[in-house]
């Protein structure tokens, strides 16, 4: 509890979450962000946040349960691998995931406490889109994403 950031990085969201609910790691991060300490992540560690997402854990890329800690689903990689989107919208429009956001490579969804606050941007042209089922289609409305110029 006396860190000011935790940050975790990609590989295997599935592994990731089934170590943490193992050794009770879930909880100290659930009362970790309940004192404000900044949780941030990449990959796995930007889908392990919400209540699902997209992951390429299995032998398919399929939706997987997460942490729960924000609302809906995340789909990191939306514009880096061919098959994330397609897969994420197909998720959305049967109702098989929660609506959420599809995030290209670069950008980064900042929250304050559960509400979206904004996207940004490491690379100038990439994008962030609100996913939606809404009279039997997964709809996309892009967000807008502040650049950070570095």
């Amino acid at each position: 509890m006396e860190k000011d950031i935790i940050f975790v990085g990609g590989r295997n969201t599935k592994n990731l979450l089934a170590i943490w609910k193992d050794w009770g790691l879930d909880s100290i991060l659930f009362k970790a962000w309940n004192e404000g300490i900044v949780m941030s992540g990449i990959s796995s560690g930007s889908i392990c946040w919400f209540e699902e997402g997209v992951t390429d854990s299995f032998v398919a890329l399929t939706g997987i349960k997460a942490l729960g800690f924000l609302p809906g689903s995340n789909c990191p990689h939306y514009d880096g691998e061919e098959e994330r989107r397609p897969v994420y919208t197909h998720s959305i429009k049967y109702q098989k995931l929660k609506n959420g956001f599809g995030v290209d490579d670069g950008t980064a969804l900042h929250y304050i406490g559960t509400d979206l606050y904004q996207a940004v941007s490491s690379r100038p042209k990439a994008k962030a889109y609100r996913v939606e089922h809404f009279n039997g289609e997964a709809v996309e409305t892009l967000l807008p994403v502040k650049y950070l110029k570095g």
